[in-house]
């Protein structure tokens, strides 16, 4: 039985923001832009009452710098924008990926390129987030369907960047941020968010701890702040476990490694994904964020029609669930793969799993892809954007 005291009118933007709060967010900083300002505006209003800071940033550039400086002196910190906020923000992403500082980005989606479209959603910054680094790295990408969602990857997403002391983006898109619905707030107040591990002098391995050392692949080492005890040494550029400035020594290549292994060796224990399998069919649909929220609709429909069907929502993005995405088209002959963009950008990072099946895919942009739309594809219906 649902208590209704638990149940509260949201929106993704604000739960966003509550979940972050929830994880222990500390700082925040931003600009506002359409669609993601709700996040904005949520964490300038609650940050206070936890005795956390927010500042109002005079560009993407500088709200993401801010955030990294604040988590490079141990404070959990967040910032919230756009693709055309992303754009700018990506330099200062790649410091903290190559510093292995802990970060989270909540990027809500919208039609592009450039300006785009300010208030029409879209799926199009897939590619754009998660090949914006250069050498091609690897790092989470999480990606909610409801504003309930909103909250629960909210707190993930900093578990994972303390964890694994990376970068996490949370995507959304501007259905999901701003659309206000009836949320159950039931047991969100019991998710804890993970801390990252420091150093200290009473360690057994502190007289060989280095910031970016480690002795195996799957190793993360622990975290010092800078201005505390221990002396860190960061720097955008090439590096040896020390942090000092190399070009390609082996101990520096072997740092430059780790940053990929070590999600690599991890993304076992990085796949969110809701399936909801039928026996016997032929059809898989697999979807994210808006879209899955579509396919839902049709797969119930679909099926009170006769036709049988499964469905797998993938919540981890990156790195690619590929094992759970292989076993969810076994026996099938058709992938059907819905998502508001162009191209289907998702589609064609996850294409080549597919050996045998037929792969259709349904893609739209400047308006949302509809139940009907998809229960044509699994008639075998032409489909025409």
């Amino acid at each position: 039985m649902i208590d209704e005291k638990k149940i509260k009118l949201r929106n993704g933007n604000q739960m966003i923001a509550e979940g972050a709060i929830q994880a222990g967010c500390k700082f925040f900083a931003g600009y506002p832009i359409t669609p993601a300002s709700g996040i904005y505006k949520g964490m300038i209003d609650l940050l206070p009452h936890v005795e956390g800071v927010a500042i109002s940033s005079p560009d993407e550039i500088s709200a993401l710098a801010y955030c990294v400086g604040a988590s490079m002196r141990g404070v959990k910190s967040m910032t919230a924008t756009s693709g055309p906020g992303w754009a700018l923000m990506i330099e200062t992403f790649q410091y903290a990926l190559i510093t292995e500082t802990p970060v989270v980005i909540s990027i809500v989606q919208r039609l592009g390129p450039c300006t785009g479209g300010a208030t029409q959603g879209a799926q199009g910054d897939i590619l754009l987030t998660a090949y914006a680094t250069s050498g091609g790295y690897t790092f989470p990408i999480l990606y909610p369907t409801t504003p309930r969602e909103c909250f629960e990857l909210t707190v993930k997403a900093f578990s994972w960047a303390e964890k694994y002391r990376t970068p996490v983006i949370l995507l959304s898109d501007k259905e999901i941020g701003m659309t206000t619905e009836s949320v159950n707030f039931e047991g969100l107040d019991q998710l804890k968010s993970e801390d990252r591990k420091y150093i200290n002098e009473n360690d057994s391995d502190f007289k060989n701890w280095k910031m970016y050392g480690f002795s195996k692949s799957d190793e993360i080492s622990k975290f010092a702040e800078v201005g505390g005890d221990v002396k860190v040494t960061a720097t955008g550029s090439a590096h040896n476990m020390s942090g000092e400035l190399k070009k390609n020594d082996p101990e520096t290549l072997a740092v430059l490694r780790h940053i990929e292994e070590k999600i690599q060796l991890h993304k076992d224990e990085m796949i969110l994904v809701e399936e909801d399998f039928e026996a016997d069919s032929d059809t898989l649909i697999i979807s994210f964020g808006i879209s899955a929220r579509t396919a839902r609709q049709a797969v119930k429909d679909a099926r009170s029609e006769g036709e049988k069907v499964s469905h797998l929502i993938i919540y981890s993005l990156f790195p690619v669930p590929e094992k759970t995405i292989q076993s969810a088209a076994s026996g099938k002959t058709k992938i059907i793969i819905p998502e508001e963009n162009m191209n289907g950008q998702y589609r064609s990072v996850i294409q080549h799993l597919f050996k045998d099946q037929e792969v259709i895919g349904i893609n739209k942009i400047g308006a949302m892809i509809t139940p009907s739309e998809i229960i044509n594809a699994i008639k075998g219906e032409v489909y025409h954007a």
